[in-house]
């Protein structure tokens, strides 16, 4: 059985119009052709859809069937005409997205909550859980953008450049570090230090400084949450390395000090990585302009 869309507009258009002629008119077509429509899909049905002479035209049970297939059906085809004709414009879409830095939470809320704002028909998620495989997550399309500083040369995916940050140790005003100028690798082998829970590679103390210089701390913490470090930090149970934005807006506080890694500091720069075909997408754009944004106004708590 070979039935259309337009077969089942036709079948609705017939049942409440009540006639051929008001339902060739709805319809835009002339009565002859409503006419062998009816023909065509009562010959691939089988069946008779209407009631003959009766008036107003009524559909048969086998057509009350058809009709609500087309109640059902007719309104998700309209809905995902719209979506499809949204996503053509750019006004519709999904962002997903997996996160490698697990402080960039502390500025990823207030960035969503813009974008929600302004582009209400996007589909936004977070998918924490995907973090160690988030490069190979965004190639299958399990996700559409990570947020990441570590780049790599993978095709079809693209590095949008978000900002960069510094990278800075985090102690007590009562820990005898807090006298240094900065910090070396060294000055970490009698600490303790918290660090998120994630893999040694994705932290930046392990592997821009520790690990070339075959240092290991005395012990290491894990802790979730970065209200929970910088509370244990205050207290002078260990130290941190933590990103300067996350750090700033607390540095002032007697509790803590904040120190440069090493005596020139660390730099590191963040990204959005994105599947190249969507990089120029209008709601992608606009989600790294509020990056860059919200980077500005940490920058300068």
């Amino acid at each position: 059985m070979h039935v259309e869309f337009r077969h089942l507009r036709t079948i609705k258009a017939i049942h409440e119009a009540g006639g051929m002629a008001r339902a060739a008119d709805i319809l835009n077509i002339t009565q002859s052709a409503l006419s062998h429509q009816i023909k065509y899909l009562e010959d691939q049905t089988g069946v008779e859809l209407f009631v003959r002479r009766s008036k107003p035209l009524k559909l048969s049970a086998a057509g009350m069937r058809l009709l609500r297939a087309a109640d059902r059906i007719l309104p998700e085809i309209a809905a995902l005409e719209e979506e499809f004709k949204g996503i053509v414009t750019g006004n519709m879409g999904r962002l997903h997205i997996a996160i490698e830095c697990h402080a960039c939470f502390e500025w990823l809320f207030p960035v969503l909550d813009q974008f929600r704002k302004a582009w209400p028909d996007v589909d936004v998620d977070i998918r924490p859980n995907l973090a160690f495989d988030a490069l190979p997550a965004l190639a299958k399309e399990d996700v559409d953008l990570v947020i990441s500083s570590d780049p790599e040369d993978i095709p079809g995916v693209t590095f949008l450049p978000l900002f960069d940050y510094s990278p800075v140790f985090v102690a007590s005003s009562q820990n005898p570090l807090a006298q240094k100028d900065y910090i070396d690798p060294e000055d970490f082998r009698s600490e303790t230090l918290f660090a998120y829970p994630v893999d040694r590679s994705r932290l930046d103390i392990f592997k821009l400084l520790l690990q070339p210089a075959g240092i290991e701390p005395a012990n290491i913490r894990r802790v979730e949450l970065t209200a929970m470090i910088l509370l244990l930090v205050a207290s002078n149970r260990g130290v941190a390395v933590l990103p300067d934005w996350v750090v700033r807006e607390v540095k002032y506080n007697s509790d803590y000090v904040t120190r440069p890694l090493t005596k020139h500091g660390l730099t590191r720069r963040l990204y959005a990585a994105v599947r190249t075909d969507d990089a120029t997408r209008p709601y992608f754009a606009h989600f790294t302009r509020l990056a860059r944004t919200e980077a500005v106004k940490l920058q300068r708590q």
